[in-house]
């Protein structure tokens, strides 16, 4: 099984909205309006659970084709199977109204926020690769370190697990830079 991974461009677009509208969320209908829009979005979490698809499908692809929003998607026989959305830590605009969430850092300072992939094919190192070419990538990029948000919890569901796994994070040589109520935040220095 051959995994390719390509960054997100305004030319993948319709990849993103055929793996948003059709893949993502097969197994979660409940999340299935999200579009990765959650941690770009600026208002309050009550304001957030009265958005529609819609508005969130419409809101990314905004911010696709205004080059904010940044992540990767995983192929398999040029289908998209799973998803990362990485950032500079600064686009996040959920970020900012998350009070746990603010660190210092002296330096260029990327995020990790999501990770989504296809219930078809998980367990399988798709998240591992994407991990592993994100941090390459933003590396590349003249970034200085890289920050997750994995969940606490031995038996979170996969959907709870969108963060991405504190077991995943160690393996790549993540440390745990805060440890907070229900989850870490991580680094690793590029």
């Amino acid at each position: 099984m051959e995994i390719k991974i390509k960054s997100i461009e305004p030319e993948l677009i319709d990849d993103f909205l055929y793996f948003f509208d059709n893949v993502a969320f097969k197994d979660n209908p409940d999340w299935s309006v999200c579009y990765c829009n959650f941690y770009h979005f600026n208002g309050s979490n009550k304001e957030w659970m009265k958005r529609t698809g819609e508005e969130n499908r419409n809101a990314s692809i905004n911010l696709i084709q205004s080059g904010k929003m940044n992540g990767y998607f995983a192929y398999i026989d040029n289908k998209p199977v799973g998803w990362c959305n990485a950032n500079l830590k600064e686009n996040f605009q959920k970020i900012s109204y998350m009070e746990e969430l603010k660190t210092i850092f002296d330096g260029k300072l990327a995020s990790i926020v999501c990770f989504v992939i296809s219930h078809l094919h998980r367990r399988k190192g798709i998240a591992r690769k994407l991990l592993q070419y994100v941090c390459i990538d933003f590396k590349d990029k003249g970034y200085d370190c890289i920050e997750a948000y994995p969940r606490k919890g031995e038996k979170l569901s996969d959907a709870h697990q969108y963060r991405g796994p504190i077991s995943l994070y160690k393996s790549e040589d993540f440390n745990i830079y805060k440890e907070l109520e229900n989850f870490y935040i991580v680094r690793k220095n590029l």
